[in-house]
């Protein structure tokens, strides 16, 4: 059980906020499993997975079949990759520009 659950508007702005603003759809190039990313700077990438994006992704489909199942903490390389073509086309822009 959670020990604490925001209620305040203001709490539940901000979480809003990190969450969701300036979150750009972006699509593998390679088996088209759609995610949510944000990048606050060169260095950092948020990207937000939904459940169809989870069994849309092949890599982590062939991951899972493997003994032991998948490292949660491996991403996807194709997907990194076409997040980085995102980047670089100006489709996802770099900078926390309103603090989120």
């Amino acid at each position: 059980m959670a020990s604490f659950v925001p209620t305040s508007e203001e709490t539940l702005d901000d979480r809003r906020h990190y969450t969701e603003d300036r979150m750009v759809e972006v699509s593998c190039l390679d088996c088209l499993a759609k995610v949510r990313v944000k990048k606050n700077s060169e260095h950092h990438t948020s990207v937000q997975w939904s459940g169809q994006s989870w069994t849309d992704c092949q890599e982590f489909v062939r991951r899972d079949q493997q003994p032991g199942g998948r490292d949660m903490h491996k991403p996807c390389p194709r997907m990194m990759a076409s997040i980085d073509d995102a980047v670089r086309a100006g489709a996802v822009p770099i900078g926390a520009f309103d603090g989120y």
